[in-house]
């Protein structure tokens, strides 16, 4: 008989964020988010305690849900920037930095919960009012008559992503691959309702990553002895009726029956068995053709598909079937190659994020620049464009309150871009354009015209008449001078307008619901 155990009482925690340990948690959890943010953060081990594979990335959609708390708090912080990722795919760490840093910043400034709520939602508007205007200047017009830009935006996530160990030449390689595979799921004619195609990817390693190629049509691997098909005499009814209406591939989704395999390999057919359910609704999309839920009956004519070519391909010792599309498709097959599993597996979540991204520019044909020239922009805009007096009557507290709410807002945005910089460097914000700018360890601000040539985004050059200050240091306030020429072609870092523009509402929203929670109750049973 066993033992019954009398259940624990649910543990009640009141003002969480007055509990110092809880406050030492959450300050780890931003050490934790800041070290792998950027192309140059460092990578993270994650592994269960109970056993189980050992993940290595720098990736906010396999590291947010791979970091377990004790914690509600730090839970609902992670959850809330989890879900942005699950349906923007990108600027994860920025959300989660940002919201961790603003939430320390509040505490540390002094301004009451309930003032800086209210202040966090006014430089919120502020943010989305300026970032949807034409003449915002950390905004760039995409150009889909040139696919330059979208290899940039598709660089600059790649490029973001160490654990890929991609070379410069690698990165470029796999962007304009995950440009051509977003390509070729958009329709080219089409009216009404636009409805994009699917990119399927096979992941081959052990091959150098120069082989990566895509492909129109779908990939799927084939059973062994699909060179050598041999006659053999078993008959069935469902073989005679499919060599009658003259099929020449036979595909399922699991299993096919040995004796059905063997009669239709005897007259030529094709047969491609175990293809799984996430390449049936391609495949029936690239042919045209139904599923049949079982051979037991007549298979129906309008069932049958066509295809173009059915060609083999050798990816090292892999053989995979080449099924070309009949007409004009929207499906493709990117095959990435890699030199092992850990770097294969974070290059597949990689380019699957791209691709993503890539699709949200469709829908708003913008982005941001990138290299945290975009938060230290928007941080010299705020402070230029709030009025302490009017703005702190408006929101009912006190100036004080608002210029330090103000305050923690700007210094947290300004963070974030601090957050690139792994290697001892220092962060600088210009005095004239407000872009982010970083100087090399034990190199001096005098000597920044000849130790950067650029900023972070690439846009600006480096010059003797420009000023720069230590970013989180006061500088004098002034408006970020408006710049002149095509932005989009000389900037080479470019982030996703939709999703860094979520990212930034959902940090926010984060943070002031972290801000309002006055008591916590968790179960511990």
């Amino acid at each position: 008989m066993s033992r019954l155990v009398k259940k624990s009482p649910a543990l009640c925690t009141d003002l969480p964020l007055e509990n110092s340990d809880i406050l030492n948690k959450l300050h780890l959890l931003g050490q934790l988010l800041r070290s792998c943010f950027g192309p140059s953060g460092r990578l993270k081990h994650i592994h269960n305690n109970i056993g189980g594979q050992v993940v290595t990335t720098s990736t906010s959609s396999v590291l947010l849900p791979a970091i377990n708390s004790s914690i509600p708090l730090l839970n609902l912080i992670l959850a809330s920037i989890s879900s942005h990722v699950s349906r923007f795919s990108d600027c994860g760490l920025f959300a989660a930095i940002f919201c961790v840093t603003l939430i320390e910043k509040v505490k540390q400034s002094g301004p009451r919960h309930n003032e800086a709520i209210r202040i966090n939602k006014h430089l919120l508007d502020l943010c989305i009012n300026y970032l949807h205007q034409e003449e915002c200047d950390c905004k760039v017009k995409l150009d889909f008559c040139s696919s330059q830009n979208l290899i940039k935006m598709a660089g600059s996530i790649l490029c973001s992503k160490p654990a890929t160990m991609l070379t410069e030449n690698e990165a470029l390689h796999i962007s304009k691959l995950a440009v051509q595979a977003f390509l070729l799921t958009v329709p080219s004619n089409n009216t009404g309702i636009v409805t994009l195609g699917t990119t399927l990817i096979v992941t081959i390693e052990g091959l150098p990553v120069m082989e990566s190629v895509v492909f129109p049509g779908l990939l799927v691997d084939i059973p062994d002895g699909f060179e050598g098909l041999e006659i053999l005499d078993h008959l069935l009814e469902i073989g005679k009726q499919a060599l009658k209406d003259e099929v020449k591939l036979f595909v399922c989704q699991k299993v096919i029956h040995p004796v059905l395999q063997q009669y239709l390999r005897s007259h030529g057919i094709i047969v491609v068995e175990r293809v799984g359910l996430n390449l049936m609704q391609p495949l029936a999309r690239l042919t045209g053709a139904q599923p049949v839920a079982t051979l037991h009956t007549t298979i129906p004519h309008k069932a049958y598909g066509k295809v173009r070519n059915v060609t083999p391909r050798q990816f090292g010792s892999k053989t995979m079937l080449h099924l070309y599309p009949a007409e004009e498709s929207v499906i493709c097959t990117t095959v990435l190659c890699h030199r092992n599993e850990t770097m294969l597996n974070e290059l597949k979540v990689a380019c699957q994020k791209t691709e993503h991204v890539l699709r949200l520019t469709l829908k708003e044909p913008f982005a941001l620049l990138g290299g945290g020239c975009t938060e230290t922009h928007l941080a010299a805009y705020i402070r230029h464009q709030c009025d302490a007096t009017s703005s702190a009557s408006r929101l009912g507290c006190l100036q004080t309150e608002y210029l330090l709410g103000v305050e923690a807002f700007c210094s947290s945005l300004e963070s974030v871009a601090a957050a690139l910089q792994h290697d001892g460097g220092d962060s600088l914000i210009d005095l004239t354009c407000a872009h982010h700018w970083t100087l090399p360890k034990d190199a001096r601000q005098g000597d920044m015209e000849t130790c950067v040539s650029r900023c972070g985004c690439g846009l600006l050059e480096s010059s003797q008449s420009r000023k720069w200050c230590h970013l989180n240091t006061k500088y004098p306030v002034f408006s970020p001078a408006s710049l002149t020429g095509d932005v989009t072609v000389h900037a080479k870092v470019l982030d996703s307008f939709t999703a860094k523009l979520n990212a930034l509402q959902v940090a926010i929203e984060t943070v002031n619901v972290v801000l309002d929670i006055r008591y916590t109750i968790q179960d511990i049973n």
